[in-house]
């Protein structure tokens, strides 16, 4: 089953709603006891940084993730804010992050650049995988995903699996063992978006 991790952000109804219409098992954590009967997990994140690590950890929740996430190997989605809730720290708080990848979450600067972009990055834009990927399975070239962030994962670079550009190349996808991110919303990406959520529930 895979199990959403309910701890007050993120999309949680409109995930699970994508795995409903592919006919694969999902559930919605709320209780610890919720978290040890999954077989993946996703943990969902909007918002600032701080206050994401704030609410999971007076949801209770994290003790049970890290049981399942760190001890008994299973494997998580972290989407948006709960991708950049992996790494070791952000620019946009002070509190520390999970520290489940070895990377850190940077704010786009853009101060050098005569044409900079708008900050937050928000809306539709290409990514490319940069190797291969059990997440990307049958998502090619023309993939588009939906973004709204203005901070952005800094990686090592064997962690990460896919890029888009904005101002410039940032990793927006990555993978260590059993964890995996990505900063665009999948649940908010249509076809693409269905297609790499059925890819974490049958290729990871």
């Amino acid at each position: 089953m895979i199990t959403i991790v309910n701890y007050g952000l993120g999309n949680v109804r409109a995930i699970a709603n994508v795995y409903k219409k592919l006919n694969i098992a999902v559930g919605i954590a709320s209780e610890p006891g919720d978290i040890e009967k999954a077989d993946k997990l996703i943990l969902p994140g909007v918002g600032a940084f701080d206050f994401a690590m704030q609410r999971l950890e007076q949801s209770g929740l994290r003790p049970a993730l890290e049981e399942r996430v760190l001890r008994r190997n299973i494997a998580v989605l972290g989407i948006c804010v709960g991708m950049q809730m992996l790494g070791h720290s952000s620019e946009e708080g002070t509190l520390p992050g999970l520290r489940w990848i070895d990377a850190d979450v940077k704010k786009f600067d853009f101060s050098a650049s005569r044409h900079a972009p708008w900050v937050p990055h928000m809306g539709w834009n290409d990514v490319r995988a940069t190797k291969p990927n059990g997440l990307f399975h049958e998502l090619g070239g023309d993939s588009r995903f939906y973004f709204l962030h203005s901070y952005y994962m800094r990686c090592r670079a064997e962690h990460a699996v896919a890029v888009t550009d904005y101002g410039g190349e940032f990793t927006c996808a990555v993978n260590s063992g059993n964890i995996y991110g990505v900063q665009f919303h999948p649940e908010k990406s249509h076809q693409w978006g269905v297609q790499l959520l059925k890819n974490f529930a049958e290729r990871v």
